[in-house]
């Protein structure tokens, strides 16, 4: 299965990663990619919306940690929407659920950020 990304500005510092399908040791270096690339951009808040996504590994939460690192050094924010249940167990059993923010709904994300 392959991942699609597609980001969306939300406004001049803070945008949304939308994804869609696998996140593993294969795709998650796409999502490491486009952090960065929005970085350097000079976004501070991104906001990654897990909706569509079907699998999610070890890999994966290492590059939203690290993600969440280097947006924090930046005085940013890293921000989860995860409406799936067995999506959001993982952080829930890795206890990264007290480390990220994560929402419900992308509209609930966004709103933080305006």
């Amino acid at each position: 299965m392959n991942l699609k990304l597609a980001t969306k500005s939300i406004n001049d510092q803070a945008s949304l990663i939308g994804l869609e399908g696998e996140v593993d040791v294969y795709t998650a270096p796409q999502l490491k990619q486009q952090i960065i690339a929005l970085l350097d951009g000079g976004v501070k808040h991104v906001i990654v919306d897990l909706s569509s996504v079907e699998y999610l590994d070890s890999t994966a939460l290492g590059v939203l940690i690290g993600g969440l690192k280097r947006l924090r050094e930046r005085s940013g924010t890293l921000d989860l929407v995860c409406p799936n249940p067995r999506i959001k167990r993982i952080f829930e059993i890795t206890g990264l659920d007290k480390i990220f923010d994560i929402f419900a709904t992308d509209l609930d994300a966004i709103a933080k950020v305006q």
